[in-house]
């Protein structure tokens, strides 16, 4: 299977499937010298692991890391850093039916047809428990930009027909209530609204927002690596992302020149320009401008449900199934912090590459 590696400079490879011995990642790239442990990585996959709240599936994983190559006396070496989280929790047979059925919303159909071949035990490679490797990897792209002063800002912002209200905004909320909504009103109406689904067998989607403050103007390549094409290619290579933004997204369509063009003043000690508005949502040309980069991610309904549904069979019979199992009635809050994780990966990656963008500040490092 090709398409397991993302990145070029700060590169990450995931491995494993849901219900083998584990799920881990390896990341090349890494500078040496970086202090790194496994209390760094677990308290991101935390936010992720499953059972937290009776929103999330019983399935009860502790999600335990172990860094098995890369970090010696605490800091990384520069050499690849490999790590593992084993499945404590598997339960196969859960699953047993499904290998003689097309799940509806599952990759089941595709799969099949691509490799004679799948692995039905919970999704196998296409089970979001293969973001563990992301979440793991991108914890250690965020303790090293958090050394260059940049920070992200990552909840979600709507669930289901349930949005944040941005008067009652409170970045302290969003790990105070198992949604991640920085609106503790709204996090109330979306559990009553999820409470409803659970009881109807059904299941929704939502929105993540994410923003990332304190970036240096010029990240990105200006043609087929622009920052806003590698973030794009970064989000939908989460499973069940259907949708992306940057910025003002869609509604730029319905927008003006005049209302949507963000206007340049000169401030500050240094004299730069900054823009008045940020429509654009912090890149122009597919460069970072400075401003906040801020991103909108749609994520689909689980698409296991217990509710009938209809499909069909690998004889190519006409069939009603239930599907059974331990399975989220939302994947949205557990899938914030996979959001941030691919999104540090990827301006990890591209600062880096940045590094060599001109002849003097290559000139000054090797000095």
């Amino acid at each position: 299977m090709a398409g397991s590696t993302f990145g070029k400079l700060f590169k990450i490879t995931t491995w494993g499937e849901s219900h083998g011995k584990g799920i881990g990642v390896v990341v090349d790239g890494c500078p040496a010298g970086l202090p790194l442990c496994e209390d760094d990585i677990q308290v991101f996959l935390n936010r992720r692991k499953p059972g937290q709240s009776k929103f999330t599936t019983p399935r009860k994983e502790s999600d335990t890391v172990e860094i098995l190559s890369g970090v010696f006396e605490g800091k990384t070496t520069g050499t690849p850093i490999s790590m593992v989280v084993w499945n404590e929790n598997q339960k196969s047979k859960d699953y047993s039916e499904i290998a003689s059925y097309y799940r509806p919303g599952h990759a089941d159909y595709p799969f099949d047809e691509k490799y004679g071949f799948r692995d039905y035990r919970g999704g196998g490679r296409s089970s979001g428990r293969e973001t563990i490797g992301r979440v793991a990897a991108g914890a250690i792209a965020i303790k090293l930009l958090k050394q260059m002063g940049i920070s992200f800002l990552t909840y979600s912002e709507s669930i289901g027909p349930v949005c944040i209200d941005k008067s009652r905004f409170d970045a302290e909320e969003i790990l105070n209530n198992k949604l991640y909504m920085p609106d503790a009103t709204a996090a109330s109406e979306a559990e009553l609204y999820l409470e409803k689904l659970i009881k109807e067998k059904n299941s929704c989607g939502g929105i993540i927002y994410c923003e990332v403050n304190g970036l240096p103007v010029g990240l990105g390549e200006p043609v087929f690596d622009k920052i806003d094409a590698n973030l794009a290619k970064a989000m939908f290579s989460i499973g069940s992302v259907k949708g992306f933004e940057i910025g003002d997204g869609f509604g730029v369509a319905t927008a003006t020149g005049l209302s949507n063009n963000d206007s340049f003043v000169m401030a500050g000690a240094s004299r730069k320009p900054i823009k008045t508005s940020n429509h654009s949502g912090g890149t122009l040309g597919g460069l970072t401008d400075g401003a906040p980069l801020t991103m909108r991610v749609a994520i689909k309904p689980t698409p296991s449900i217990a509710a009938p549904q209809h499909t069909v069979n690998k004889s190519g019979e006409d069939i009603d199934i239930e599907i059974h199992g331990r399975h989220d009635p939302i994947i949205v809050p557990r899938a914030v912090v996979v959001v941030e994780a691919m999104a540090a990966i990827t301006i990890l990656d591209a600062l880096l590459e940045n590094m060599s963008s001109r002849v003097n500040r290559i000139v000054e490092f090797y000095k």
